[in-house]
């Protein structure tokens, strides 16, 4: 049973669903700025910027794990 949730599969979940919440935040920070919100948008702006900075350093990490050349 723990082969079925080794570690790289899990992370690679996890980075997935990173990818979703980022598409859902844009969607509402659109929405927001459209309102005339313009300090939420670039707030949230700069928290999915470190998200994106992030999800590289996780695609590294989890091809590394699992063998792959970067």
């Amino acid at each position: 049973m723990s082969s079925e949730y080794s570690l790289s599969d899990l992370l690679e979940r996890l980075y997935q669903n990173q990818f979703v919440l980022e598409a859902a935040l844009m969607e509402l920070t659109l929405l927001s700025e459209k309102q005339g919100l313009t300090d939420v948008g670039d707030n949230v702006r700069g928290a999915l910027w470190v998200m994106g900075e992030n999800a590289g350093h996780i695609k590294q990490g989890l091809a590394k794990l699992r063998g792959k050349d970067l």
